[in-house]
């Protein structure tokens, strides 16, 4: 089933990724190839008091028609979104007319997540101190979209026991070896922070003050559970896919793990001037880029919600070039092109039903290296992503005969 197939190969690259982490970690002249800024490479070298790299992931990813192949485009590792979101949408969504009248001809099946994420947050606290319930703390900035899955997932911990706040890295304290929430509710004694906050734009608001900020002093003086945790930047950067991909690293892997990541992780190489390889042939990466235009894409080597992306076949020649110009200033990915299939949706325009293809993009959340759930968008433009207005988000259901 379409099921089983997420679930073998996902697991096979995100297994193959988690054990390139120690590498990672152990081996600088590897972890040169992720770009990570000074900063980053100082919070990695702090360890967290617990074994995973990513805790919690999605893998983003597109599932031709024929349910037969998986393309990855992204891995998530750092702060995936949407988990609560998911589960309350197929809630709503088997209370609707149509999906109930569905359901008297097809079995419906949700992929609920939530508590997938708890027992995570809790097998990593679990390493810090098992005699008592952790504090949690949801961390991000003021004033974001995600404030409401934030509100849903404060009432999941709540409703199972743990005390929950949503606040800021500006609201948090360290005082006597205690990291303290300071909200408009009081004060609040911090165990673990489900941290949702990027760490690329946590460094980037504090600067050189982050090191004495209270979230890092705690990490740091081993008084914090922090999932993810910093580590978890290995992972998340684009240029992961490029180690993945790169010839030199494959004897690290199985040869299961082999075939599916040469089979479902894009061809992806850093950009800077000099040799690469492709398809096991030597190339001039950058000449390459520039005779392959149309079967590549530009990325950010640090970004979210498809900011940077510059899509190859549907750039001009000149503008194309300005990018590959551009993108040797500052980390970026170059990546191949993969195959993205249309499908057939209803949607009520204007009160009529209207069949209209679109895209979809099935990203399956991981919590260790063990699919369970999945975030899934569709859209009618290639950049597939809400947060850049290019697609919405919808339920996942599994269906079977009755």
């Amino acid at each position: 089933s379409v099921q089983r197939l997420v679930q073998r190969v996902v697991g096979l690259v995100t297994a193959a990724a988690h054990r390139l982490a120690s590498r990672l970690i152990d081996e600088p002249a590897l972890r040169a190839d992720l770009a990570l800024t000074p900063a980053e490479e100082r919070l990695i070298a702090m360890h967290p008091g617990y074994a995973e790299p990513s805790a919690h992931s999605r893998m983003d990813t597109f599932l031709t028609v024929d349910g037969r192949s998986l393309q990855f485009v992204e891995y998530n590792a750092e702060s995936p979104a949407a988990i609560a979101y998911e589960d309350v949408l197929s809630d709503v969504f088997l209370q609707l007319p149509a999906m109930q009248r569905f359901a008297e001809r097809y079995k419906l099946s949700t992929l609920p997540a939530r508590h997938h994420l708890l027992d995570t947050l809790l097998q990593a606290w679990r390493a810090f101190d098992s005699t008592r319930p952790p504090s949690i703390a949801i961390l991000d900035w003021k004033g974001l979209p995600t404030h409401s899955e934030f509100l849903l997932f404060q009432k999941f911990f709540r409703e199972h026991n743990l005390e929950a706040v949503i606040c800021s890295p500006d609201e948090l304290r360290y005082a006597d070896g205690r990291l303290y929430a300071d909200t408009a509710d009081g004060t609040t004694p911090i165990d673990l922070v489900y941290k949702r906050v990027l760490t690329s734009e946590f460094i980037m608001h504090y600067g050189d003050a982050v090191f004495e900020h209270p979230l890092v002093q705690a990490y740091a003086a081993g008084k914090l559970c922090l999932v993810n945790s910093f580590r978890a930047k290995l992972l998340h950067k684009k240029s992961i896919f490029a180690v993945l991909t790169d010839d030199a690293v494959q004897h690290e892997f199985s040869a299961d793990e082999r075939a599916a990541i040469a089979q479902h992780v894009p061809w992806t190489r850093m950009v800077r001037p000099g040799q690469s390889t492709y398809q096991g042939a030597s190339i001039d990466l950058l000449e390459f880029a520039r005779a392959n235009q149309e079967r590549l894409l530009l990325k950010p080597n640090d970004e979210y919600g498809g900011k940077g992306i510059v899509i190859g076949w549907e750039t001009s020649p000149a503008a194309w070039a300005q990018a590959l110009a551009e993108a040797q200033q500052s980390p970026f990915v170059l990546q191949e092109r993969v195959e993205i299939a249309y499908e057939d949706y209803p949607a009520m325009i204007d009160g009529a039903l209207q069949i209209g293809r679109r895209l979809v993009d099935t990203d399956p959340f991981l919590f260790g290296t063990d699919v369970r759930g999945s975030l899934c968008r569709l859209s009618t433009v290639t950049l597939l992503n809400v947060t850049a207005g290019g697609g919405s988000t919808v339920p996942v259901f599994l269906v079977d005969t009755l």
